[in-house]
């Protein structure tokens, strides 16, 4: 199930969907930067760099490659951590909470038990701007993410071994 929404607050952007695999395996597949890179980019994009620092201030440094060999370098950090349930990361701060001079978005992710082995996951943005947040829907917001974790829920179902329902 997919569903996209943008909250009324008109600059909040998330999808929900639940995943065929248990939650501490989609857990690992957002906090282990190998792992990460893996799933993050829509193919054809890559992920050929990344590293983490998983604790709040910690670096959530990664760089998304394009097949033209487009790069784009994303520093930032975590603001929130609460183990297999929610991740708070952003942008705007880079390691030791360093603002940054420009700020698209803070993402999050909320993870709850869906049944059978399966999670529940809501991945959104909150950006600054209601411009921001058209912008993204603009950049392909809702296939991107979508793509992006379809190849996560594949990724968190081999690593759980194949012990899920689907």
């Amino acid at each position: 199930m997919t569903k996209t929404t943008s909250s009324k607050d008109t600059h909040t952007l998330k999808i929900e969907r639940t995943l065929a695999a248990p939650r501490s395996a989609v857990w690992r597949c957002w906090t282990e930067a190998e792992l990460l890179k893996q799933w993050y980019c829509p193919k054809p994009w890559t992920v050929p760099e990344a590293d983490f620092d998983v604790r709040p201030g910690g670096r959530m440094n990664c760089v998304m490659q394009g097949p033209e060999g487009e790069r784009v370098e994303e520093a930032g950090c975590w603001l929130e951590i609460v183990p297999e349930q929610r991740l708070v990361f952003t942008e705007g701060y880079t390691e030791g909470f360093i603002p940054q001079p420009k700020h698209f978005m803070t993402g999050f992710v909320e993870l709850s038990d869906a049944g059978q082995g399966a999670t529940r996951m809501v991945w959104g943005a909150r950006h600054a701007t209601e411009e921001d947040k058209n912008k993204h829907l603009e950049m392909g917001f809702e296939q991107g993410w979508n793509t992006a974790v379809d190849q996560l829920e594949e990724l968190a179902k081999r690593i759980a071994g194949g012990n899920h329902r689907e």
